[in-house]
């Protein structure tokens, strides 16, 4: 390959940009001028750095895939984290903070302070699932 992988990768990514309904992954081949094998291997580079997706399609009865770009910015999922919940954590006024690891004297997986509050935390979110449910 002439071109190193990057050059490849860009001018994949610019490709797919301009097909929103997607791009079979032979077209892609054909328009950026290499093999099948060079395809395979740019596929699956810019499909695990998340920047393309991958649909399996029937066309004339055989099995291939359809490309989609990825756009950036787009957040694969997003969590809601509430900052009250975490304001009376013990942690955050303990003496011992700084002595405290896994495996140590002071562990968290053996602090009953740490633990008394995430059962509590829990019964709240138990509480709250139920309260939603109804």
């Amino acid at each position: 390959m002439s071109e190193n992988s990057n050059d490849i990768d860009e001018r994949a990514l610019s490709v797919l940009r301009q097909y929103k309904d997607g791009m079979l992954q032979s077209e892609l081949w054909k328009t950026l001028g290499i093999s099948s094998r060079e395809g395979s291997r740019l596929v699956l580079r810019l499909m695990r750095r998340g920047m393309i997706k991958r649909e399996e399609v029937t066309v004339n009865g055989r099995r291939t895939y359809k490309l989609y770009a990825v756009e950036v910015g787009t957040p694969k999922f997003s969590i809601s984290v509430d900052a009250s919940s975490i304001l009376d954590i013990p942690c955050a006024a303990c003496p011992r903070i700084n002595e405290c690891g896994a495996g140590g004297f002071y562990d968290p997986s053996t602090c009953p302070l740490l633990e008394a509050w995430l059962r509590k935390e829990s019964a709240k979110l138990k509480l709250q699932r139920a309260q939603s449910a109804s």
